[in-house]
């Protein structure tokens, strides 16, 4: 097969996955609701039992606290990522929280927070 017509063929049959895949939602970010947010958790962290969960006003985040201490969860695409508050550095700012988990797998997270949620988030981070 001459090589045009497979790089057509090829450039076309992506080009319909993604329209396909976008046009039936599977591209579209998830929301945490609070039950996602502890389903979630405890997929990550089967051991654990999640006490309180409090999810961010855009519903990309949420502060979860643990039977092993508090911990975040955020949308990253299509899934979540699950992190314990053990050995990182939390920083404020102007937009919400950075955290810098000393972790090569997951070097830092940034959390777009209100003031009040970022005062609630840091409050309940230090309580633990």
């Amino acid at each position: 097969m001459p090589l045009n017509i497979l790089l057509t063929m090829v450039v076309v049959g992506i080009s319909a996955i993604v329209l396909i895949l976008h046009l039936s939602g599977r591209s579209r970010t998830p929301v945490l609701s609070e039950n996602a947010a502890r389903q979630s958790w405890v997929r990550h962290y089967p051991d654990d039992t999640v006490h309180t969960v409090q999810i961010a006003g855009n519903g990309k985040s949420a502060l979860v606290r643990t039977s092993a201490g508090p911990g975040v969860i955020w949308v990253f695409g299509a899934d979540t990522v699950a992190r314990h508050l053990k050995n990182c550095d939390v920083t404020e700012t102007a937009t919400g929280l950075r955290i810098d988990f000393h972790d090569y797998s997951t070097p830092r997270a940034v959390f777009a927070l209100t003031a009040s949620e970022r005062a609630d988030w840091q409050a309940e981070m230090e309580a633990a």
